[in-house]
């Protein structure tokens, strides 16, 4: 089906759906929500349903240059009425834009510059074509595309502090993952960004902004591995009802109830305990949560009969980036909880440990399948193995009640599941309520991974071992304000290494690539 229509500049929202399934008795089958491709019949293999494949955009065909669009309000601040007036408003233009580009006042000279760029622009087309090659000058300005920290003329000592302007900067990519806003940039260049209650103050402005969701999706896609659940690819046949609609909505969820911490500023413990989730109608039916209809997420709470998905434990994106494309995998949870909430990373496997093995038959033919539990333990023979697995495998054994895509079930093989261990510790657990109870107690360690994380993402560098007196000076601090969300951020914005920069050797500027917005990876 092809279909031609004319639109505006900017950014639009495209959908396709069938508005009705009525037409023919086949479609009556048809469930919203639950399958973008396949829905299984009553009878064994699949039966296809009527499903939108694809949507391709292709133009614009006939398109006239864009009289009015978001960006170019942005862009054009003014508009000359005359010839006369074409050099002053440019000259407010390309300044308003490198300010912005460049993440700070422009030099005189920049601006010169960049006026050539537009008068030459100008002889070859109109004053919009001017503007244009101002802005392709800029995007590929060293300026724009690094964040380069140049030392004080007068430095002296090894380490110096850095100028408001680069804290601005350092400050907006932490918490917004872009360019400060005019706000933070006026304030940086009054100097008054050092002063600790004006820091504060913007701190705060920008943890209530709605661009701080960005730590939502790239800080806490980094930490706890949204991004990965991507790559995963649950097989077809053993987990049908996988999609891609499911899998978006596992990352919206967690994402959500991330930004909540961050809105109501509460305790980064609640993300083991939220006792609330985010869903819309696809994932609360993969849950079991009646009475959600529609695209959209809203909040719900969790009643004891939903306890077992309160928190992180009971996400389904956690329990599926840690599994494998056809079973579950109690090493890989084990393993991400006690890296991610206990801050205790295992070792890797040596390398020549064998894959677990095939199903076994017996005498008549018949295959006899082991549990995951049976299968793990008849596993680790080894000594070398016994030690990690002991660590994690108990950990991972209390999570088996979720299958490899996070759906509850009772049964693993045709046989009942047992997810009761007895952890490191000596305490003994069964199932993710108990689990998650056993991990409260260690709930001031969960603090100091939460102060950890943060601090590498907010520097663009893993921690070291010289760091862990500062992280938990950190979770500290954060402790004596209940372990609030912000109380962390503003430990982490007033410590040394954020504000300050030891000095480098020639040459005398300290080059900083620009933090990938996706990523947070910096390279110096």
């Amino acid at each position: 089906m092809r279909v031609r229509f004319k639109t505006t500049a900017g950014l639009h929202a495209v959908g396709a759906t069938f508005p009705q399934t009525n037409f023919a008795p086949i479609l009556d089958l048809d469930q919203h929500f639950v399958r973008d491709t396949l829905q299984t019949g009553p009878t064994p293999g699949f039966t296809f349903f009527p499903h939108v494949g694809t949507v391709r955009i292709e133009g614009p065909f006939n398109a006239t240059p864009a009289q009015d669009s978001p960006s170019r309000r942005r862009l054009f601040v003014c508009q000359p009425t005359a010839p006369a007036d074409e050099a002053a408003c440019a000259r407010k233009i390309v300044t308003q834009l490198a300010t912005r580009a460049f993440r700070r006042p422009p030099a005189a000279g920049d601006v010169d510059t960049l006026m050539k760029f537009f008068q030459s622009g100008r002889k070859e087309g109109d004053f919009d074509h001017g503007v244009e090659m101002v802005l392709a000058r800029v995007l590929a300005s060293p300026k724009f595309i690094y964040r380069i920290e140049a030392e004080p003329a007068t430095l002296k000592a090894e380490a110096y502090r850095i100028s408001d302007l680069d804290l601005a900067s350092r400050l907006s990519f932490f918490l917004w993952s872009t360019i400060p806003d005019d706000e933070l940039l006026k304030v940086a260049e009054q100097g008054r960004l050092k002063d600790p209650v004006v820091l504060e103050q913007q701190v705060r402005r920008m943890l209530k902004d709605p661009r701080a969701e960005a730590l939502a999706v790239n800080f806490a896609g980094q930490w706890l591995n949204l991004r990965g659940l991507q790559s995963v690819g649950p097989l077809p046949m053993l987990y049908p009802d996988f999609d891609d609609p499911l899998r978006q909505a596992m990352r919206r969820e967690v994402e959500l109830l991330f930004d909540s911490i961050v809105r109501e500023d509460s305790s980064v413990v609640d993300l083991l305990t939220a006792n609330y989730t985010f869903v819309n109608e696809r994932l609360a039916r993969h849950y079991g949560i009646p009475n959600v209809y529609g695209s959209q997420f809203r909040r719900v709470e969790l009643g004891p009969d939903m306890d077992l998905r309160r928190g992180l434990l009971g996400k389904g994106a956690i329990l599926t980036t840690t599994s494998k494309p056809e079973r579950t995998s109690p090493v890989v949870r084990g393993k991400w909880i006690m890296a991610n909430i206990l801050g205790m990373s295992p070792p890797d496997p040596p390398p020549d440990v064998p894959a677990l093995p095939p199903r076994p038959v017996d005498a008549t033919g018949n295959a006899h399948v082991p549990t995951m539990r049976q299968k793990m333990l008849d596993h680790r023979v080894r000594a070398d193995c016994i030690q990690c697995h002991s660590l994690m495998d108990p950990i991972g054994f209390s999570l088996e009640n979720f299958d490899g895509i996070g759906l509850w079930r009772t049964q693993d093989e045709g046989q009942p599941i047992d997810s009761a261990a007895q952890v490191f510790d000596g305490t003994k657990i069964a199932g993710p309520s108990a689990l998650r109870q056993w991990l409260l107690g260690y709930s001031d360690q969960f603090v100091e991974v939460v102060a950890e994380k943060l601090l590498t993402y907010a520097l663009g560098r893993g921690v070291e071992y010289q760091d862990m007196p500062l992280v938990r000076a950190i979770a500290r601090d954060a402790g004596r304000n209940n372990n609030r969300f912000s109380a962390l951020i503003l430990a982490v914005v007033k410590t040394k290494p954020f504000q300050m920069n030891m000095k480098m050797p020639e040459p005398v500027q300290r080059t900083v690539s620009t933090i990938d917005r996706d990523t947070k990876k910096g390279s110096n």
